[in-house]
């Protein structure tokens, strides 16, 4: 602690604080939205968004102090943007929390057996990219869907995060979001309905065969291939090799335990990695982690103390403003999702199936879109592979 408080400056201690802010507000809403879609209620959400906060505060402060490295532990965006787009599990929030915890527990075996590891890799990246497009398709409608039913308030939402994002995309999402609180507050549908701290519930986990694979897998494979791998790709881009066993247990092992009262997986960060890590948070590259030591700081002492505040807000009021700034806070993902989903012209086809699957809604034996998509790109996938591998040694024979 000596050592950390030498190090650190203004500089470093202002970029954590704003990668904090701009990561909690951009995002919380579609947390929440995730949590009420399988069946948590807002007492459970509270709680589990108050304990998501403390864990992964300490988790990244606590990875940075042992390391002197800036390692970022956030919530998976992507992973609740999964949540949000499902239906609840027949076994309610509880069945929801046992896919968390067996989520957290495949994080783990993903540190201590580098195969399980391997194999998520060794799924084809545009195939990935699709599950995550499809995931985010629906939920980046919401703000046009906004336009349709309340045009008076949407415009000013979409036009705040147009203008904001013009000249500083990090705000654009947080700057929608307050717009719509404020209109929904002005139309008498907003408002602060509880002031009072979050209460922690325990959430008895169930485990059920069709919500593991529903909730548990597509969330394990969103998260390590849209959150931890490319936290570890960023950090790797300005110089730092995290190790990775001691990542992923801790972040595992947390999030299992963590489950148990309500709060969803937490993960390797990328986009606050990339501020903590960048050269606007210290010159110096081995005072860095101090900006990740304040940001995890002000996730666990300030944030998780607002999480009963910011569950009424968004769950006390008209979902419809709210969703949609959700889904503009998604529209980059979304893109660049996309993108890296049909940029491969050999794995074109694979990936548009597993995007067209999962953003149908598609569901069969009571497993999600998610995994069936994943399912069709890789059938396609070896499909096709197989067809080629058989051209190619025809080509030879013949030669």
């Amino acid at each position: 602690m000596r050592s950390f408080l030498t190090d650190l400056s203004g500089q470093s201690a202002g970029m954590g604080a704003l990668a904090a802010v701009v990561g909690y507000t951009s995002s919380v809403a579609i947390v929440i939205n995730g949590m009420a879609a399988v069946g948590a209620s807002p007492g459970q959400i509270a709680s589990g968004l108050a304990v998501l906060c403390v864990t992964m505060g300490l988790c990244g402060a606590g990875l940075s102090l042992a390391t002197r490295m800036p390692i970022s532990s956030a919530w998976s965006t992507p992973g609740m943007a999964l949540l949000a787009s499902l239906a609840a599990p027949a076994g309610g929030f509880s069945a929801a929390v046992g896919a968390f915890l067996v989520t957290g527990v495949l994080i783990m075996i993903a540190g201590l057996w580098s195969p399980l590891g391997r194999l998520i890799t060794r799924i084809p990246r545009p195939i990935a990219s699709a599950m995550l497009a499809g995931i985010l398709f629906k939920l980046c409608l919401a703000p046009v869907t906004a336009l349709g039913q309340v045009p008076k308030f949407a415009i000013p939402v979409v036009l705040t995060w147009l203008v904001v994002g013009r000249f500083y995309r990090l705000w654009a999402a947080p700057a929608a979001l307050a717009v719509a609180l404020a209109a929904m507050a002005f139309d008498g549908g907003g408002g602060v309905h509880t002031l009072a701290l979050p209460t922690l519930e325990f959430v008895p986990p169930s485990f059920d065969w069709q919500t593991l694979i529903s909730i548990g897998l597509p969330l394990f494979i969103v998260t390590m291939a849209s959150q931890n791998i490319p936290g570890l790709t960023v950090l790797a881009s300005y110089g730092y090799q995290v190790p990775t066993r001691p990542a992923f247990l801790v972040t595992g092992g947390v999030s299992a335990l963590s489950a148990l009262m309500g709060a969803p997986t937490i993960n390797l960060a990328a986009i606050t990695a990339a501020l903590c890590a960048a050269p606007d948070a210290h010159p110096d590259s081995k005072r860095r982690y101090t900006a990740a030591v304040v940001n995890g700081l002000i996730y666990a002492l300030f944030f998780s103390l607002l999480s009963a505040i910011a569950t009424s807000l968004v769950t006390g009021t008209s979902p419809v403003l709210i969703e949609a700034a959700a889904g503009l806070a998604l529209v980059s993902a979304f893109g660049t999702s996309l993108l890296g989903a049909v940029q491969e012209e050999s794995e074109r086809l694979p990936a548009l199936a597993t995007f067209l699957v999962t953003a149908s809604g598609f569901s069969l034996y009571g497993i999600g879109a998610a995994f069936w998509g994943l399912c069709a790109g890789l059938a396609v996938h070896m499909l096709y592979s197989a067809a080629n591998i058989g051209t190619t040694s025809e080509k030879k024979s013949a030669t």
